[in-house]
């Protein structure tokens, strides 16, 4: 606080902003000196929902950060993912106590959990094509340097980068187990401050030349341009959502089955404060932020497996809370979304909605028909076990669980769509 770094970094929108008040008697007395309260954040997410780029922003923004603290003489007691949370598109630091006095010579005993939170996962991704999703979320604390090791193939071993900052790593951890005292040892290590900061350049630029490899277009990636609707139906089913927008008073959205944004936007345009979307196609997502980002849109898009929501997990169950209570909204979109539930992965229609609708209190469903061509290629190679999947039926459940304020033919297939309030 007397050095004004603080501040600084609130200003400049690095910090959640923060404010001193004094400590109760109680806590005075219990030895508290300094209490700090913050603003609280209206989003919650964890690493393992991140797509590739959003996970690689966090760790250009950490270590942009960690450069920046280092040249005004502090530094950061570890390099937690969770210490990072999104306000939109822009990554944010709320973890004000990890920023203490740097102390010259130090080594980086943080190396490996920025490695095993941040790189590793990006790694992943970059030179094995494989998402850090579900791992991610397995683990909780990243993807571990052993493991990632080990699937390394040769020429992937070769690069200088993979030798730093993952195949020594990994043999610091094998070292560990013969010498107890490797901690005492990485302590007393001697890192020069002008070292220290090119091993964090070296770092960065790597981070920031990484591309998912071998990504081929997906077909939701390229699904707003390329789908079933003609342009009158895409301008009849757009309008259908900017109406919905301007008049349900809706400051917060959650966008179901986002793709990459074009609804988030169009809510946007209309009222809406706030979009946090959820996709599964991990293209689709990186879309969708790169989007937010040029755009300068208060859009959030994070991966969803909607029939495997995050749970509550972590120490307790309770340390990291899944998505049912963190995500809430005063509206929903949901989008040409029940039908991948519904019909591609067998779940009762009923059930469904209740999904849907216990997202927000009100919002927009798109009903789906069998006459529809994506439907028609659902069913091409598999037996039709749906009798009660109708509009008919759908109507029915919907309005025995909320009142039914509009609905519109939008295709002409017959695509429905049904403004919803309970």
């Amino acid at each position: 606080m007397a050095a004004g770094v603080l501040d600084r970094l609130v200003a400049d929108g690095m910090l959640v902003p923060y404010e001193r008040i004094a400590p109760s008697s109680v806590e005075a007395e219990a030895g508290m000196v300094h209490l700090l309260q913050h603003p609280r954040l209206e989003v919650i997410s964890h690493p393992y929902e991140w797509s590739f780029s959003l996970l690689k922003d966090a760790a250009i923004f950490q270590l942009e950060l960690l450069i920046r603290l280092l040249d005004q003489g502090f530094t950061l007691s570890d390099a937690s993912a969770y210490n990072i949370q999104y306000d939109g598109h822009r990554p944010v630091f709320l973890d004000h106590l990890s920023i203490r006095p740097y102390r010259e010579g130090e080594f980086w005993l943080a190396h490996r959990q920025f490695c095993e939170q941040f790189l590793n996962p990006l790694v992943l991704r970059s030179a094995l094509g494989v998402a850090h999703n579900a791992w991610y979320r397995g683990t909780l604390e990243g993807i571990p340097v052993a493991d990632l090791a080990r699937l390394l193939p040769l020429k992937r071993r070769l690069s200088w980068n993979v030798l730093v900052h993952i195949l020594l790593q990994d043999g610091f951890q094998q070292s560990a187990r013969s010498r107890v005292d490797l901690g005492q040892t990485l302590r007393q290590r001697q890192l020069p401050k002008a070292q220290f900061r090119a091993m964090l350049q070296q770092l960065l630029g790597w981070i920031c030349r990484m591309t998912p490899a071998g990504t081929r277009p997906s077909t939701w990636a390229s699904y707003a341009a390329n789908n079933t609707y003609s342009e009158l139906d895409g301008g009849a089913k757009r309008q259908f959502v900017a109406d919905f927008a301007a008049s349900s008073g809706a400051r917060s959205v959650i966008d179901l089955g986002c793709n990459t944004g074009d609804y988030a936007r169009i809510c946007l345009d209309n009222g809406v404060s706030r979009v946090v979307g959820f996709d599964f196609d991990q293209q689709a997502l990186d879309g969708a932020h790169s989007r937010a980002k040029a755009e300068n849109l208060n859009f959030l898009p994070l991966f969803l497996d909607a029939r495997n929501p995050s749970p509550d997990q972590g120490w307790l169950q309770s340390e990291r809370m899944g998505f049912a209570k963190r995500f809430e909204a005063d509206a929903v979109l949901a989008l040409a979304f029940e039908h991948h539930l519904a019909i591609a992965h067998n779940v009762p229609l009923d059930q469904t909605l209740d999904f849907i609708l216990s997202t927000a209190p009100q919002g927009v469903v798109e009903f789906v028909p069998k006459d529809d061509p994506t439907i028609k290629t659902m069913l091409a190679l598999r037996e039709d076990i749906f009798p009660d999947y109708s509009e008919g039926n759908f109507r029915q459940l919907l309005a025995a669980r909320a009142r039914i304020v509009r609905e519109e033919q939008i295709s002409a297939s017959g695509r429905r769509m049904f403004v919803f309030e309970k």
